[in-house]
C-alpha cells in the first residue's frame, strides 16, 4: 500500500509536468508564431502602403503636370498677341488690362501681367484690386531677367504685393530683333493641393535645394528637407524669393524605410518620391502606416491563433482569411480603377488643349498667308497708280521721236524723188534708230507695270537711277527740280531686281517732290541722290529740303494706311519697305522739321 501511493503520486506529477511542458511548448510556439506574424504584418503593411503612396504620387503628378502644361502655353501665346505688343510700344494699356482680366478668369491663372523693358508692370489682370501689380518694378525677379536673356523662364516665389506663393511663368515679347518686354503668368496651386488632400496622406513638392514649395500641410511651405548652408540660405533670403520664411527643417526623421513625423504629420509613414519632368522639383507622398501595421499584425496574429486551434475551426479560419483577402483586393482594385479614371480624364483634357493650340497656330499661318497675298496685290496696285502718274511724261518722251521720224520720213521721200538713194538710206536709218528708242521707252513702262520675280541678281545702280529719272522726268520738270546725281567712277552693282528697285526709287523721289511742293516757303526745291559704297553694302540716300516730319509721323512712317497726304493711301512706303526687305536690305528715314528729310536704302553689294 505504501508503495502504490508513491507510484501514483509520481505518475500524477509526471503528468502534471507533461502538461506543464506541453503548455510551455504551446506558449513558446504561440509566442514565436506571434512574433513572426508581427514582423510579417509590419512588412506587408509597409509594402501595401508604399504601393498606395506610389499610386497617389502618380495621380498627384498627373494633376500637377496638367495644371503646369496648361498654364505654360499661355505666356507663349500672349507674347505673340498684337494687343500686348501694341501696349508695350506705348498703346492703350487699359484695353490690355481688360483683356488680361478676361483671360485670367477663363484659364484660372492667379494673375497675368505685362512688364516693360525696364521691368515695370504696365498692365495686369488684377488692375481693379488693391493689390494691383500695375506700376510695380519686378526687374529684380529672376523670372524677368531669365526671360529677357533666354526668351522664357520659370520661378516659384512669394508675391511681394499679394504675399501669396506661386509659380511665375514668363515669355519675352519681341519686336523683330529688339525685346519689347515680358509677359508673366502667375499660377497658384490651391486647387492642386486640395486635390492632393483627397488622395489621403500628405503630399508636398521640393525644389532642387530641398525647399518645400507646395504642401497639403500649410505650415510646411518654405521649410527644408535638409539643413541649408548659411551662404545658400542668405542668398535665398536676399533674393526675397520666399519672403521672410525662416527656412527651418521639416519635422520629419527618416529611419530606414520609415519616416517619423511630428505635429500635423505625427506618427510613422512610408514615402514615395517622383521627379517632376521639365523641372528640378520632386513630389513626395507620405502615407501613414501605424494603423495599417496594427491592422495587419492583428490580422496575422489572429490567423496564427486560429491555425493553432483544433481542426474544427480550420474551415472558418480559411473562409475568414478568404473574405479578408477578397475585401483587401477589392479595395485595391477600386483605388486602382479610380486612379486610372482620373489619369485618363487628365490625359483627354491635355489632348484637347493641345488640339486647340495646334488649330490656333494653323489659323495664324493661314492669316499670315492671306496678309502676304494682300500685300502683293497692294504692291501691284501701287505700281499701276505710279504708272498712271508717269504716263504723261512717257507720252512726251515718245512724241519727240515721233516728230523726228516724220521729218526724216519726208526727207527720205524727197531724196527718193531726186533719185538720191544714199540720202534716203541715211534718213531711213535714223527712222529705225528712233523706233528703237520708242521701243526702249515702252519696254521700261511695261516692265514697271508688273512685279519682278525670280532670284536677286546684280543690278547696275547707275542704270536703275537713270531708269527711275526717265519715268519721273515729267514730274521733275513740272516742279522745277533739277536733281543732284551721284558721281560714280565705276559701275556699282547691288543685289536686287531692276524693275522693283526702280519702283522704290520712283516712290521715294515722287514723295520728295510732293513734299517740297506742299511745304514751299520761298526756298528753291533741292533733291539729291547720294551713294555711299561700303565693304559689303551700298547706301542710296534720297535727300530733300522739304518741310520734314515730326516725331509722331516719323514713328508711323512704315505703318499701313498712315499718310500725311490729303489723297494718299499710306501704302507707298509700306510697299517700298517690303520690297527692300525682300532684297535682304533695309529702308530707313531721318528728318529735321523745317529742314528736310532723308530716306536711305541699304542693299548688299554684288561682287
Amino acid at each position: 500500500m505504501s508503495k502504490t501511493l508513491p507510484d501514483e503520486s509520481g505518475r500524477r506529477a509526471a503528468g502534471r509536468r507533461l502538461w506543464v511542458a506541453l503548455a510551455l511548448l504551446m506558449v513558446a510556439v504561440a509566442s514565436v508564431a506571434f512574433v513572426i506574424a508581427s514582423d510579417a504584418g509590419r512588412s506587408q503593411a509597409i509594402a501595401t502602403m508604399r504601393a498606395r503612396a506610389a499610386d497617389a504620387g502618380t495621380l498627384g503628378l498627373a494633376i500637377l503636370r496638367g495644371e503646369l502644361e496648361k498654364q505654360r502655353a499661355l505666356p507663349v501665346i500672349l507674347a505673340r498677341d498684337p494687343d500686348v505688343r501694341t501696349a508695350l510700344r506705348g498703346g492703350d494699356k487699359h484695353a490690355l488690362d481688360l483683356k488680361l482680366e478676361a483671360i485670367a478668369r477663363e484659364t484660372r491663372a492667379a494673375v497675368i501681367y505685362a512688364l516693360g523693358k525696364d521691368g515695370v508692370a504696365i498692365a495686369a489682370s488684377n488692375w481693379r484690386e488693391p493689390t494691383s501689380f500695375v506700376g510695380n518694378d519686378y526687374a529684380f525677379r529672376d523670372y524677368f531677367s531669365g526671360a529677357v536673356a533666354g526668351g522664357m523662364a520659370e520661378q516659384f516665389a512669394l508675391g511681394t504685393v499679394s504675399k501669396r506663393p506661386g509659380l511665375y511663368i514668363t515669355s519675352r515679347v519681341d519686336d523683330g530683333r529688339e525685346p519689347l518686354g515680358v509677359i508673366v503668368v502667375k499660377v497658384e496651386f490651391d486647387q492642386v493641393e486640395a486635390d492632393w488632400r483627397a488622395l489621403g496622406g500628405q503630399t508636398y513638392v521640393v525644389d532642387g535645394r530641398g525647399v518645400v514649395l507646395l504642401s497639403t500641410i500649410p505650415d510646411w511651405q518654405f521649410r527644408t528637407q535638409i539643413e541649408l548652408a548659411p551662404q545658400v540660405a542668405a542668398e535665398i533670403r536676399q533674393s526675397l524669393q520666399f519672403g521672410a520664411a525662416p527656412l527651418t527643417l521639416l519635422p520629419l526623421r527618416r529611419d530606414g524605410e520609415i519616416v517619423r513625423g511630428a505635429g500635423a504629420a505625427a506618427g510613422r509613414h512610408v514615402s514615395a518620391r517622383i521627379p517632376i519632368p521639365t523641372t528640378d522639383w520632386q513630389l513626395e507622398v507620405l502615407m501613414p502606416v501605424d494603423a495599417a501595421i496594427r491592422n495587419d499584425q492583428v490580422r496575422l496574429q489572429t490567423l496564427v491563433a486560429l491555425l493553432l486551434m483544433p481542426g474544427a475551426a480550420l474551415g472558418a479560419l480559411v473562409l475568414w482569411r478568404r473574405q479578408v483577402n477578397l475585401a483587401r483586393r477589392s479595395a485595391e482594385a477600386q483605388v486602382k480603377a479610380e486612379l486610372e479614371r482620373r489619369v485618363a480624364e487628365r490625359t483627354v483634357a491635355l489632348a484637347g488643349a493641345n488640339d486647340r493650340l495646334v488649330e490656333e497656330m494653323a489659323e495664324r499661318a493661314r492669316a499670315q498667308e492671306r496678309l502676304s497675298d494682300a500685300r502683293e496685290e497692294l504692291a501691284k496696285a501701287n505700281r499701276l497708280a505710279t504708272l498712271g502718274q508717269v504716263t504723261a511724261g512717257v507720252a512726251h518722251e515718245i512724241n519727240q521721236p515721233l516728230a523726228a521720224m516724220r521729218t526724216y520720213a519726208e526727207n527720205a521721200r524727197a531724196f527718193l524723188g531726186r533719185a538720191d538713194a544714199a540720202g534716203a538710206d541715211g534718213a531711213l536709218a535714223k527712222v529705225v534708230g528712233l523706233t528703237e528708242r520708242i521701243g526702249t521707252i515702252t519696254d521700261t513702262l511695261r516692265g514697271f507695270a508688273r512685279r519682278g520675280s525670280g532670284p536677286h541678281a546684280p543690278v547696275d545702280l547707275g542704270e536703275a537711277i537713270d531708269g527711275a529719272l526717265m519715268i519721273i522726268d515729267a514730274a521733275l520738270r513740272q516742279a522745277g527740280v533739277a536733281p543732284k546725281l551721284p558721281s560714280l567712277a565705276e559701275p556699282v552693282r547691288v543685289l536686287a531686281r531692276p524693275v522693283e528697285l526702280e519702283q522704290v526709287l520712283v516712290n521715294l523721289m515722287r514723295n520728295a517732290i510732293e513734299a517740297m511742293a506742299a511745304g514751299r516757303d520761298g526756298r528753291a526745291p533741292r533733291l539729291a541722290i547720294e551713294v555711299a559704297i561700303r565693304a559689303e553694302d551700298v547706301d542710296i540716300a534720297i535727300v530733300d529740303n522739304g518741310p520734314g516730319l515730326d516725331e509722331g509721323a516719323l514713328a508711323a512712317l512704315f505703318a499701313p494706311f498712315r499718310t500725311t497726304k490729303p489723297r494718299g493711301l499710306g501704302l507707298g512706303l509700306v510697299i517700298s519697305h517690303d520690297i527692300v526687305t525682300s532684297f535682304g536690305g533695309t529702308l530707313s528715314a531721318t528728318s529735321r522739321p523745317g529742314e528736310g528729310s532723308t530716306f536711305t536704302i541699304r542693299l548688299k553689294r554684288a561682287t
